[in-house]
């Protein structure tokens, strides 16, 4: 790429490949040719030049804040002060740090978004703000360049209370001198780097939507993609009839907690708004179609819901595994995995007369950490004062709910037709099967079965 100036610099670029490289060469020669590059003669970038390339990819807010960040950097590292413009060294090194640097790197930057200069401490309340900044800068990149993957902003609900709810949740997972500190008393506390340091070695989504802001909002192409999952596909949607309960910020959110191997893809598969108000046409959507997203709003205007990590079966016992967990999407954003305490996970039943007939997750008979009845329309979260399988509090405004939507949504690959095994008559009655479990007697007919493999725990 030319001359470097210093043999620190070349360790920078080795961290691309050739053709990215080439890839940053061509970035800078494209930014000294937007309009005022060539007024002072020398070969460096101001900030109305980024904001010409950019085009209105990025709001102001944050090319200023990106602008800032590269200007505080030190090439020389002889402590210069800012410069007033952008070098070639400086964008090489901001890339380095931002697409393939660790978190002291990234927090280095960070910290010179929000102060705009070299000042080392911030209070809690301006992460806040740039945490905000920096999830609706997001949504609104990938929007203007297409990249929202089949969700539309127009049928799901309205961003702006869901990137407050976002940044709020990430922002209390900042820790002052190892321990976690209430909101009230974070938001007036002095932050140094070590602190953004460990709040970004924790909370991974910050370092993930920083790297998709700059690769797809500077156009460069990247030799593997970190951030391919950041909004999963989402299919079978008519967004025509459909306006979503969720909203985008926290599909990302819920998305980034799923299993890897799910979150490349989401499936609409049921919404009382599309379907009706029905148990058994929820029921018959959602059996055997893989893991799932369930989301109900109750109305009292409470959103929230499980992921539930197996297929969706009619069984008298709990079901799934400790990948599971529940959430609450509104009035907070936050998630609940599991505790350990019970394998509680999933529960599904119709029809029987001594079982509970409906869908739950955690918590037990009667008293689920979310429960939706069979008798469509009502349902529960009790947690006194949380759900033991969980450890989630009440999700619903009051402990027994009417249902206003719920939306099932399956994620990852839909499972393969040929591999999805017909009922046994041995499970046609699956109350008979629990009562003779729970009286001890054995079923002698299960030894007719196939042999089946054991599914792996998961998580482990």
């Amino acid at each position: 790429m030319g001359n470097t100036g210093s043999g620190a610099l070349d360790t920078y670029l080795s961290r691309f490949t050739l053709d990215e490289q080439i890839s940053i060469n061509g970035l800078f020669d494209k930014l000294l040719k937007m309009e005022g590059g060539s007024s002072n003669g020398k070969k460096a970038i101001t900030a109305t030049m980024l904001k010409g390339y950019l085009q209105e990819a990025l709001p102001d807010a944050i090319t200023i804040q990106l602008f800032n960040a590269m200007r505080n950097l030190d090439p020389s590292e002889k402590g210069s002060p800012a410069s007033l413009h952008i070098c070639k060294e400086q964008l090489i090194i901001f890339l380095s740090y931002i697409l393939r640097g660790n978190t002291h790197e990234k927090a280095m930057l960070v910290l010179s978004m929000i102060t705009g200069s070299k000042e080392q401490h911030v209070k809690g309340g301006q992460i806040l703000e740039f945490t905000e900044t920096l999830i609706s800068s997001v949504l609104h990149l990938l929007k203007h360049r297409d990249l929202l993957k089949g969700w539309c902003l127009d049928g799901t609900r309205d961003i702006t209370e869901g990137v407050k709810l976002m940044a709020v949740h990430l922002t209390s997972e900042l820790k002052l001198a190892g321990e976690t500190v209430p909101m009230e008393k974070l938001l007036e506390a002095q932050c140094d780097l070590d602190t953004i340091d460990d709040f970004l070695y924790r909370v991974s989504i910050i370092s993930t939507l920083l790297n998709l802001l700059i690769r797809e909002g500077l156009s460069i192409p990247m030799a593997y993609d970190e951030s391919v999952s950041i909004l999963p596909q989402c299919k079978d949607v008519n967004w025509v009839q459909l306006r979503s309960i969720l909203d985008l910020p926290s599909v990302m959110y819920l998305n980034s907690q799923l299993p890897a191997e799910v979150q490349h893809q989401w499936r609409l598969l049921f919404s009382t708004k599309l379907h009706g108000e029905s148990f058994s046409r929820l029921s018959g959507r959602i059996i055997r179609k893989g893991p799932t997203v369930v989301v109900v709003k109750d109305q009292k205007k409470h959103i929230f819901g499980g992921f539930a990590s197996h297929s969706w079966e009619f069984k008298p016992q709990f079901q799934g595994s400790n990948r599971c967990m529940l959430f609450s999407i509104y009035p907070i954003l936050s998630v609940y995995t599991c505790t350990g305490y019970n394998d509680h996970f999933m529960y599904l039943n119709q029809g029987q007369k001594t079982m509970p007939n409906g869908l739950g997750m955690g918590g037990q008979h009667d008293y689920f950490g979310l429960w939706i009845d069979c008798d469509f329309g009502k349902g529960h979260s009790k947690a006194k004062p949380r759900c033991t399988t969980f450890n989630s509090p009440q999700l619903s405004a009051e402990e027994d709910f009417i249902i206003d939507t719920v939306e099932v949504w399956a994620v990852g690959e839909p499972p393969d037709e040929s591999q999805i095994k017909t009922k046994s008559i041995l499970d046609a009655d699956p109350e008979a099967q629990a009562l003779l479990e729970m009286v001890g007697k054995p079923q002698q007919s299960v030894g007719l079965r196939e042999p089946e493999k054991e599914e792996e725990e998961d998580g482990k």
